[in-house]
């Protein structure tokens, strides 16, 4: 008997990670009736890390309001260990180009504010290491907008508080930290 094994990435705004494999499966089949056949979701970062996260540990999944790269509400979601002490978070879930329509796709104004919307969750609910995964992302805000969700403000030259969005980026003179979130100091990205 053939062992197989099918571990394929999604195929962007076509088919999921989990419906890549099993795609995939049927072909085998179709060749190799009795072929045992090991699926595992994966992702590379992108969209389906939560789902391949699933797959792989034991993880409970967290709801939180939260916004789109244009600021507008959404429901935001993203996982934390059965010990809750670990988040994983797909920036692509909130931030990511599938929530976009190709007109909206302006990376001067979008902003990663609604993945920082889900660590500052994560961190009131005691995670202090976060996995997060930035591919499909619909922003060039170099993180600011995830930055400003957990409490740093970026202030141009006249100490006045910048907006959101990829223009910002050159407008930053000053950072101010008064209000960053306490836990941020204690929390390890990866």
């Amino acid at each position: 008997m053939k062992k197989i094994v099918i571990a394929m990435d999604s195929f962007k705004g076509c088919l999921t990670s989990t419906q890549a494999n099993e795609a995939a499966e049927a072909g085998v089949h179709d060749v190799f009736p009795d072929a045992k056949i090991i699926k595992i979701s994966v992702s590379d970062g992108g969209e389906g890390l939560l789902g391949a996260v699933k797959e792989m540990i034991h993880s409970i999944e967290m709801t939180v309001p939260s916004h789109d790269p244009l600021m507008r509400p959404i429901k935001g979601i993203y996982a934390i260990s059965e010990d809750r002490k670990t988040a994983f978070i797909e920036l692509a879930s909130v931030s990511g180009l599938p929530l976009l329509i190709e007109t909206e796709r302006n990376p001067w104004i979008t902003t990663t504010f609604g993945t920082g919307e889900l660590i500052f969750d994560a961190l009131e609910r005691g995670c202090r290491q976060f996995i997060i995964g930035i591919g499909g992302s619909a922003t060039n805000d170099a993180g600011l907008g995830l930055l400003q969700a957990v409490g740093f403000n970026f202030l141009d030259d006249k100490g006045r508080v910048l907006g959101q969005g990829g223009n910002i980026l050159e407008k930053v003179a000053k950072v101010d930290f008064s209000k960053v979130h306490l836990a941020v100091k204690e929390s390890r990205l990866s």
